[in-house]
């Protein structure tokens, strides 16, 4: 008895959302739709344009299982001469990369508030 692909249980860390790295940096979005397309339905791409976001994008499926098909033949594909890194998105990783720098802007803040430099002083002496 064979078992229909839509009953299997799939991985913990299989979701909808794919980061894609080592991208080319003058692929176009519509480009990205062609390429991802090819195995289910795309409800949005975005693509990194900024200095540390260059070479990357985000791929949301309609659908957990198309998002499996296209992790599946297209990591390690080759686009303009790179090797394509497909990752599925891990919301917890990527929350605590922005969370440093928002801890960092809000350490900031609270320096100049209370008037602190950040730096280690000796005690003054008594």
């Amino acid at each position: 008895m064979q078992r229909n692909d839509r009953t299997r249980r799939l991985p913990p860390e299989v979701n909808r959302v794919l980061y894609v790295r080592n991208l080319p940096f003058n692929i176009s979005a519509d480009e990205l739709y062609a390429l991802f397309g090819k195995y289910g339905a795309v409800r949005q791409i975005r693509v990194g344009n900024g200095k540390e976001t260059r070479g990357t994008a985000y791929v949301v499926y309609e659908d957990i299982f198309d998002a499996k098909t296209a992790v599946d033949h297209l990591s390690g594909f080759n686009v303009q001469n790179r090797y394509l890194i497909i990752l599925y998105y891990n919301a917890t990783r990527h929350k605590q990369k922005l969370g440093l720098k928002d801890q960092e802007a809000e350490l900031r803040r609270m320096q100049e508030k209370h008037g602190v430099d950040g730096e280690q002083h000796p005690a003054p002496k008594k």
